[in-house]
């Protein structure tokens, strides 16, 4: 390959089929958030990161238009982060990032967003968990029903990482776009939204 200046490099390597972008120097949040404006860009999903519910506590109206909000705080709890419609099929999903190499812990999701990732699927819909193990390099997607099933089934505080890699699905590293969670759905064909027992 020929740059600019006659500098000539033939030592790229070409063994490597896909590149590892997930350290990039952004947060899960950052990538989520650009992925979502890019399904929306090319009207595949309209999903949205939710606004933190907060009420004003105090204001500095500095004109009609400048307004500087010197005192907030939470007005109730928040339920998951995203939410949206993809399919014709309400999506509703928590995203998490863990330092941890060998487990996700619990502790991390509120027990009103389980509750909340619950009635979700129990209504139709398409709820999941999606977790960054951030020394790994790893992103899994876990569906609800299989979140449901751990925490009723065990007592362990933390999700093994071999959990997410049997009952999970990793979320490849992509350019365009960045967390392709929609891709895994779309290849398992939808996913049983069968009412439990």
């Amino acid at each position: 390959m020929n740059y600019p200046g006659g500098i000539k490099h033939n030592n790229i390597s070409k063994t490597s089929q896909s590149t590892n972008y997930a350290n990039r120097g952004m947060n899960l949040e950052e990538e989520l958030n650009i992925t979502n404006k890019y399904y929306r860009d090319l009207d595949k999903a309209i999903i949205y990161k939710k606004p933190t519910p907060i009420k004003v506590a105090k204001a500095n109206f500095i004109s009609r238009q400048n307004v500087k909000i010197t005192e907030a705080y939470f007005e109730m709890p928040s339920t998951t982060d995203y939410n949206g419609i993809y399919n014709g099929k309400y999506i509703d999903f928590e995203a998490k990032e863990t330092t941890s190499s060998t487990s996700f812990p619990l502790s991390n999701i509120h027990k009103h967003q389980l509750t909340h990732l619950k009635k979700v699927f129990d209504h139709g819909g398409i709820s999941f968990i999606i977790v960054r193990f951030t020394h790994l390099n790893e992103t899994y997607l876990l569906f609800e029903k299989e979140l449901d099933s751990f925490i009723n089934s065990n007592k362990r505080k933390s999700i093994p990482i071999e959990y997410f890699k049997e009952k999970g699905y990793i979320i490849k590293d992509k350019f365009n776009p960045r967390v392709d969670y929609l891709e895994i759905i779309d290849n398992i064909g939808g996913i049983d939204n069968e009412k439990r027992n």
